[in-house]
Formats: C-alpha cells, structure tokens, sequence
C-alpha cells in the first residue's frame, strides 16, 4: 500500500493538519507539531490532542501515514555544551509532542559539526542523543533524514546514517527516511530507472531498507552532487520524473509516508494524483 502526501500547514493548531491533508487527496501527511523557527512554544493542551486524533480518524490518517517533522533549530550534533544542550531539550520536547498526539515517528535532520569538532565525533553525538530521547519516551521512532552536505551538515553519506544507527541501543525505535533531493544532492544518481535500482540498492547494502520510516519526494534544482539543498517541483529539475515513478510502482516503498516538500503548494494536488497513477499502473 502507497502513502503520497504532502507536508501541509498546521496554522491554527495541529488539529487542522489533517483536514489540510484531506483537501489536496492525500493518503500521507507531514507537520510541525510546533513552529519549526523558534525554540520554544506553548504545550499541547488534552483538547488539542483529542482533536487531532478525532480528524485524523475522521480522515482516515493511521499514525504510519503521518510524518512529523522536528524544528530546524535542533542540532544533536552540536560542538558546543550549551548549544547540545539545548538541542537535546528541544529534541526531547519534540518526541514527548509526538506520543502526546499519538503518533509513532519524528523525523528530523541529523546535526553539524560546525567545523569545530571531527565527523565522527559529531554523529556519535548524534547518536546519544537519540538514546537520551528514547529514555525519556515511549513508542516514538526517531527518524533520521539524510541531508545534502550543505556547509558542515552531516548524514548525506549513507554510511554516517549507518554509523547513527549501529550507536542506537534500541533498533526498534530508530529509522531514517530518503530525501530525493538531498540524494541526488549528496551525489546519489536517480535520473533513471537504472540509477534508481543502483541507489536504492546501495542504501540497502549500507544501512538496510528494513529501518526506513519515510520518504521526502522533491525534484532538484542543482545538479548532482552539488551539496546545494534546492527542492524543485516534481519533473522541473535535475531529476526528473523516471525517480518519482520508479518510487511510486516500486514495493521496497510500501506502508511508509512519501511526502512532497515541492515549492509550489498549489501544484500538490497534481502530483500526487499523478503518484496515484503511477502506483496504479503496477
């Protein structure tokens, strides 16, 4: 079964995310549970979350449908005490929003080092943090994204992803999803079926398909192995749409969320009837 959504608003409350979902016809959703550019923000009240588990039975949302995503402040990785610190909190308030909503995943970018510390110092970080995180809560998956190696961004390299998850004591509660963009960004090529096939496998040879908890579906506007993180419309970039179908037609992506984060809110609709189409044609 194929989930395709979109990462959709969540103004005026988390209670609202679903609906927002329902509109463009999607089976999947992303949101924010809080706003992703500030570190602070007031706590669920009991209402809020009772109401978002009404609209997601309403419309049909399990929690294996749903993506949230954490702020973008967050950085587990970080050098610095205070900086780590702080990450960590957000972090940990960040999953105890997602078991308060009921949900069972939250996926968030890895960290830097901030060219202040080595790599691999950095992603054992990393990875203690997302025990700290798992400690202090219950049910939630911590869903590492790979990223496009923009500046001193780390997990672009399947093998950093690995080296996270191999630190992880819980393997229950770990996973990472796929950013298309970010991939082809990093220097993995999906502009055929062929390259696809070649990816997708080497991802299962390094980390294993068997920990993927999503998929963040977006074109590329530079070119491969550019490290720019640029999402494009699905079929205006680098890319192109040989991915986007192989990605929907292909099992290896089934009861996961695949979600757009294309710039062009008003083109969601389209291209997720279109992903709908593609599965279809198995």
């Amino acid at each position: 079964m194929k989930y395709f959504g979109a990462h959709v608003s969540a103004s005026g409350g988390v209670e609202n995310a679903p609906a927002n979902a329902a509109a463009i016809g999607a089976t999947a959703f992303a949101l924010f549970t809080k706003n992703q550019r500030q570190w602070n923000a007031p706590p669920l009240t009991t209402e809020q979350c009772e109401r978002f588990r009404e609209a997601c039975e309403k419309y049909g949302y399990t929690p294996a449908q749903i993506l949230p995503h954490d702020s973008y402040l967050i950085n587990l990785g970080h050098p610095e005490r205070e900086g780590l610190d702080k990450s960590r909190e957000s972090f940990f308030g960040e999953m105890a929003r997602c078991e308060q909503l009921g949900l069972d995943r939250l996926n968030f970018h890895p960290g830097s080092h901030l060219n202040k510390i080595t790599a691999y110092m950095s992603l054992d970080r990393i990875a203690e943090s997302i025990n700290m995180a798992l400690d202090r809560t219950s049910g939630v998956t911590a869903v590492i994204e790979n990223t496009a190696g923009q500046g001193s961004n780390l997990g672009f390299a399947w093998e950093q992803i690995a080296h996270i998850i191999d630190r992880v004591e819980d393997k229950s509660r770990v996973g990472f999803c796929i950013d298309t963009c970010h991939s082809f960004a990093a220097g993995y090529d999906l502009r055929t079926e062929e390259a696809c096939r070649k990816t997708f496998e080497e991802v299962e040879r390094i980390i294993g398909l068997k920990y993927l908890r999503g998929i963040h579906l977006n074109d590329a506007l530079k070119p491969l192995g550019s490290h720019v993180d640029r999402h494009a419309p699905l079929g205006d970039g680098e890319i192109g749409w040989e991915c986007f179908r192989f990605i929907a037609r292909s099992p290896l992506f089934d009861g996961v969320p695949i979600v757009l984060e294309t710039p062009d809110e008003a083109r969601w609709a389209e291209e997720i009837a279109r992903l709908k189409a593609f599965a279809a044609e198995q």
